[in-house]
């Protein structure tokens, strides 16, 4: 499986779609797209993880590096997911105290718009 990857913005959030399976081999493009977002001033990411597959610890590990570089800039990478064998690996690992992680991205978008 291969994964997909589209952005698009609205209103202060940039919504990245992914879609396939996060692993060693594919991780490396969500990565650079993360950095060319916020390298763009993108600092509030959402990433939309309904359609994937699978998650790693590579892409864990992308996914908290992004953080990480937003947070630089004061900004936010929240997730959308309700897969439960993929929020599983949230809880195992302790993230879910570290993403926000909503249901739908319309509660995330609804979220953000009262944090602002």
């Amino acid at each position: 499986m291969d994964l997909k990857l589209d952005h698009h913005s609205e209103d202060n959030l940039t919504i990245v779609d992914v879609e396939g399976e996060i692993d060693v081999y594919t991780a490396p493009r969500l990565r650079e797209l993360l950095i060319d977002l916020v390298n763009k001033g993108n600092f509030h990411l959402l990433v939309n993880m309904e359609k994937v597959d699978f998650l790693d610890s590579t892409g864990l590990g992308v996914l908290v590096g992004g953080l990480k570089r937003v947070r630089a800039h004061d900004g936010s990478l929240e997730l959308v997911c309700t897969q439960e064998r993929i929020l599983k690996i949230f809880r195992i690992t302790g993230l879910t105290k570290v993403f926000g992680i909503y249901s739908s991205v319309d509660e995330a978008k609804e979220t953000h718009g009262r944090d602002k």
